[in-house]
């Protein structure tokens, strides 16, 4: 039996349209619905999904929509991609704190790294003058002004590295970047990296001292984790018996 005609898990009867992508989405990913493949007609996925035609129809219309599938008119519908942008966002957006901090650590400190090498005269000016409208830390009705001058600010260092890809791949993350900002800054017991961790990236940057920028970039999101770590740690159920 091939894995065109093995039969699919039955849809959740839970949103049957979420569940029919998500189960349609599990056979791309694992690699059963290879790209480039013919997918099982629509007749064929309803009676394996046991729901119906339309369920069936506006899953891949999402998917479609998505460039995930691809439906060729008289011929069928095609796996045209087996990464979902959508649902990968989601997917980030739904990740923990720690592990959101963790990747905002590794692109800031690439971006950082190659905008030491890359930066232009125009690109450091622009930092110097986003560094100084960023400003220190503002009280809760300020916030969230805040956090929009400090993205600015690291958004600016991405398009500083002159890597389009780094640069665009940022600017999709940002809503997660700024969703979680505002959590960190919201609590008061999360340290805030200073004005001054931050013009210590814009120094190296300036002087091309990439290992510099990269350390620098670093040690801004890593002052965060460590407090994180101790907070999670003060909070684990062995340490509260012993308090």
């Amino acid at each position: 039996m091939t894995s065109m005609q093995m039969p699919l898990p039955q849809a959740p009867r839970l949103s049957l349209v979420e569940s029919t992508i998500g189960v349609m989405r599990s056979q791309i990913e694992s690699g059963a619905w290879k790209v480039g493949e013919r997918i099982p007609k629509e007749a064929e996925l309803a009676d394996m999904l046991q729901v119906s035609r339309n369920t069936v129809r506006e899953a891949i219309r999402v998917l479609s929509y998505g460039q995930v599938l691809e439906v060729r008119q008289g011929d069928g519908t095609y796996v045209r991609s087996s990464v979902d942008p959508a649902e990968t966002m989601r997917r980030v957006n739904c990740s923990n704190l720690r592990d959101h901090l963790e990747l905002r650590a590794v692109l800031e400190t690439e971006a950082a790294r190659l905008a030491a090498l890359r930066r232009t005269d125009k690109d450091l000016a622009l930092l110097r003058s986003l560094l100084e409208a960023r400003g220190g830390r503002a009280d809760e009705s300020g916030l969230a002004a805040f956090v929009d001058r400090d993205l600015e600010f690291h958004v600016a260092i991405t398009r500083a590295s002159h890597n389009v890809a780094l640069e665009e791949l940022y600017r999709y993350f940002s809503a997660a970047v700024r969703t979680n900002t505002q959590v960190v800054l919201g609590d008061r017991a999360m340290p805030e990296p200073s004005q001054a961790a931050h013009a210590r990236i814009v120094d190296a940057i300036e002087k091309q001292d990439a290992e510099r920028a990269a350390k620098a970039a670093r040690a801004v999101v890593d002052t965060i984790i460590t407090r994180l770590d101790e907070l999670l740690a003060e909070a684990t159920p062995e340490n509260a018996s012993r308090s």
